[in-house]
């Protein structure tokens, strides 16, 4: 499968307790259902590239990760090696979203005017700092401009086209 085919929705940062389970910092919107017990996975090391399959045989969130038990490791040594891995996810195992809502990989990348027609740059990065996503727009030069997910401010999002007209906000720029 190619690299352009998965997207990652997790990432090991350590080791928990001595029976194989695995922290992972969950980076989808889907974590309780990515990482249920029966799902299939791939984990991928983010230098080598190399990949294995996984699955998860027991999940739970604790203090804001989720603690994964992955299938045939029952031993922290087994396990210990995966720390700093990916896990990844086929584009075709994603559930439908309902309207208005986009996965990130499709929004980073587009392009952002305003809707007088004003380019103002790329997005690079999506921010959860709290109530609403913030989107990170790079412009050809000068500073970054952060661009709060709302209603009054983002009027349209075009995946096809890759753009997105946005209403300035007083003080936004």
């Amino acid at each position: 499968m190619n690299e352009q085919d998965m997207l990652t929705v997790g990432k090991i940062v350590n080791t928990h307790g001595i029976r194989g389970e695995l922290k992972v910092i969950s980076q989808t919107h889907f974590a309780d259902e990515r990482f249920a017990p029966g799902s299939k996975l791939v984990i991928e090391h983010p230098e080598t590239k190399q990949r294995m399959n996984i699955e998860i045989t027991g999940a739970r969130e604790h203090k804001g990760m989720f603690m994964i038990k992955l299938a045939g490791y029952d031993n922290i040594n087994d396990v210990e090696k995966y720390k700093g891995w990916e896990i990844k996810i086929s584009k075709d195992n994603l559930g439908e979203l309902e309207e208005g809502e986009y996965y990130h990989y499709e929004i980073v990348g587009c392009k952002v005017v305003t809707e007088e027609g004003q380019e103002l740059g790329v997005i690079t990065e999506i921010l959860s700092p709290g109530a609403n996503d913030v989107w990170v727009v790079k412009p050809a030069k000068g500073k970054e401009v952060l661009i709060p997910v709302i209603d009054e401010v983002v009027l349209t999002v075009d995946i096809a086209s890759k753009t997105v007209t946005v209403r300035l906000m007083e003080g936004l720029i």
